[in-house]
């Protein structure tokens, strides 16, 4: 007898169980609605309706490379973050929830501003900079990544959100010294590289061997990008009493927030992400 999409779904269940996965409901659920082009949200049909054998071969073949390690965001083709789905691709760094708290704070302080300018600095996927546009409906957001491939991820997802007339995506390297021509905002959002050299030889595989490590590595002792975002002019561009939010490792925040203190530019504090770790560093300029 044929196989339904619920038998595909128990027997990757069952793998991925064996294989300990962490999820393996949540996470078989997903990649089998993928590979059949079922809707997760109504699993109930799914005993009722049979699978092909070139439906099979794609499931089995999604399924053989998550055993393998590769991260299930990768072979969606697409994550979750902050409400919102973007596109992802093995160009960019999977969105984390960890990451929504910082992306709160600044759609926060966006919202309290009249037609906001915002930069996004290591935008990766854009899901930083293309939630804060989301949300709030007059912000004009840059987004600046040095990866040709990353900026056609967050083209992509502008489009998708449908914000890409607020939105201007952009080639920058954030070790380097901006361009006048970016002009002055009042936000700027960083995400930056700041995996330290011992931490990238321990890396998990599923990070290691996916993900890229250019958006991962932030030299020795992970610090590389904040010395050079505030001894190479960046914040500069920030307005008078702008804003600057970067996210930083569970134990850089002293560190990050001593090389911006050193910038003399105003008040700096450390925020907790979602999950009550100590990771977001906030500069608020003083207004003139």
């Amino acid at each position: 007898m044929a196989d339904t999409i619920y038998d595909l779904y128990a027997a990757t269940r069952k793998l991925f169980k064996a294989a300990g996965i962490s999820m393996p409901d949540l996470e078989a659920r997903e990649l089998v609605a993928a590979a059949t082009g079922a809707d997760k949200s109504r699993t109930a049909d799914w005993g009722h309706r049979y699978i092909d054998e070139p439906t099979r071969a794609r499931a089995e073949g999604l399924c053989r490379r998550r055993l393998d390690g590769e991260p299930l965001a990768y072979l969606l083709g697409e994550w979750d973050f902050y409400g919102l789905t973007f596109q992802v691709t093995p160009d960019v760094l999977i969105p984390r929830p960890d990451t929504e708290r910082l992306c709160e704070l600044a759609i926060g302080r966006a919202a309290q501003v009249v037609n906001p300018r915002v930069l996004d600095l290591c935008a990766g996927s854009g899901c930083i900079g293309l939630s804060l546009a989301h949300e709030v409906e007059d912000a004009r957001v840059v987004l600046l990544d040095v990866s040709d491939a990353a900026l056609s991820v967050e083209r992509e997802n502008a489009r998708r959100l449908g914000v890409d007339r607020r939105a201007i995506v952009m080639k920058g390297d954030a070790l380097q010294a901006p361009v006048p021509a970016l002009g002055r905002f009042h936000i700027l959002t960083c995400n930056p590289p700041y995996v330290t050299g011992d931490e990238m030889a321990a890396l998990d595989r599923s990070v290691a061997a996916f993900e890229p490590h250019l958006a991962l590595y932030g030299g020795a002792d992970g610090l590389d990008f904040y010395r050079a975002i505030a001894k190479n002019g960046w914040l500069n561009l920030l307005l008078p009493g702008g804003q600057a939010y970067f996210e930083c490792g569970d134990r850089q925040y002293p560190a990050v927030a001593a090389i911006l203190e050193d910038t003399n530019r105003g008040r700096v504090h450390v925020e907790e992400d979602t999950f009550g770790v100590q990771r977001i560093v906030v500069l608020e300029l003083w207004d003139e």
